[in-house]
């Protein structure tokens, strides 16, 4: 903590600082837990690996006005960690100033919760919060976020700074709500603002709400009807990788689900622009069922498919299946829904993207394959003729 702590002026952590939540959960220490999924929805998915993507804050950032040249931050993380494998490194915390950039830091300590990979259980170990401190701010009246770590369960504690500190107010853009898998959330980018939802949210001018849970874009029917109660201007669903990694489902079962779930979300977005992404390029999965399995034989974790193409015919899903599908329902659909629109996920990262940027765990991109993925969804989506494209203001 600052030596002039003293000094500082402390704002209490409130639900009107935050943005790109969808509920928050006072906890027992009196800190602010923010959620993506509100309590309601979270009840029925009693799943321990569920909870936790749910509760890592991707996008979640703290957004307000002040002349402060400093300020802190008390927090304490959850980190996750697999069983065998290096501790990971501190998740990110990112200072933006009028938009740009300003500073990044990380909390050390907190709680972590070992993953044992084989078995899919955890372990809490408990530990103790930080700060995340910033200084050397311009003086003038800005508006700062601070985005917090997308790949870390974050209690927010306590905020300190040496001017007062304000709310910012709305600033009039469109509110764009996006769905799909960890890779929406964020897996392996570099820091929060560089996962390729906040990038894309960037280039097109609009304010995110990720609802990218790793591991869990599954069709669930919560996740549809949060979607139809969450107000938005635009709305993206991206469908298919983790029900093939799960092999969750079938063929016959698969396509009835996805009209459900498109029609709950129309229930309360009849006409907002809705774009259905089918998945990215994934070599493993393309051809092959799951479900997926971690692969530690080349010393680190990687994955692999261990179902049988040959029962494709049966009707075991594959991420090549799943695009035909996707593109057929959505084909169907837009004869009635002109605002419905489908983008083939291989445009957003193709064969193309996989020789320049591969994935290096077989599965999810590297810091700079979320650039590149968020320069191929901003130009299909936000670029001219893109089912997004317009006016950044609402």
């Amino acid at each position: 903590m600052h030596d002039d702590a003293h000094a500082l002026i402390t704002t209490p952590v409130t639900e009107d600082l935050l943005r790109g939540h969808l509920d928050v959960e006072r906890t027992a220490r009196g800190g602010l837990l923010p959620h993506r999924l509100p309590a309601p929805a979270r009840r029925q998915l009693p799943d321990e690996q569920f909870a936790l993507v749910e509760a890592q804050p991707s996008g979640v950032r703290l957004v307000f006005r002040t002349r402060a040249t400093l300020v802190e931050l008390d927090t304490l993380p959850t980190k996750r960690a697999y069983l065998g494998l290096p501790a990971p490194a501190d998740g990110v915390y990112d200072l933006l100033v009028d938009g740009r950039l300003a500073a990044q830091t990380g909390v050390p300590g907190g709680n972590v919760r070992i993953i044992d990979m084989s078995t899919g259980s955890g372990e809490l170990r408990e530990g103790p919060s930080g700060t995340a401190r910033f200084t050397g701010l311009p003086p003038q009246d800005k508006q700062v976020e601070i985005w917090l770590p997308h790949n870390e369960t974050t209690e927010l504690i306590a905020l300190r700074a040496d001017a007062p500190i304000l709310p910012a107010p709305d600033g009039g853009r469109r509110r764009w709500l996006h769905h799909g898998s960890s890779i929406s959330h964020g897996s392996n980018a570099a820091s929060p603002t560089t996962t390729w939802p906040a990038l894309a949210a960037a280039e097109g001018g609009v304010d995110l709400v990720n609802l990218g849970f790793g591991g869990s874009a599954l069709l669930d029917p919560f996740t549809a009807r949060t979607l139809r109660d969450t107000p938005a201007d635009l709305i993206s669903v991206k469908i298919g990788i983790n029900i093939v990694n799960a092999d969750a489902m079938r063929l016959r079962a698969f396509g009835p689900a996805v009209h459900g779930f498109l029609d709950t979300i129309r229930e309360g977005h009849p006409t907002t622009p809705f774009l259905v992404v089918s998945p990215l390029l994934c070599p493993v999965q393309e051809d092959t069922p799951g479900p997926l399995a971690p692969d530690f034989s080349s010393g680190t974790l990687r994955f692999k498919a261990t179902g049988d193409p040959a029962e494709r015919a049966a009707g075991r899903l594959t991420l090549t299946v799943i695009r035909e599908e996707l593109a057929r329902i959505v084909a169907d659909r837009a004869g009635d829904d002109p605002n419905l629109h489908h983008l083939d996920g291989l445009l957003v990262y193709g064969p193309a993207d996989y020789r320049e940027f591969p994935l290096p765990d077989e599965i999810h991109p590297d810091p700079a394959g979320h650039r590149r993925i968020a320069a191929n969804f901003a130009r299909h989506a936000f670029g001219p003729g893109g089912p997004f494209a317009g006016a950044s203001e609402r």
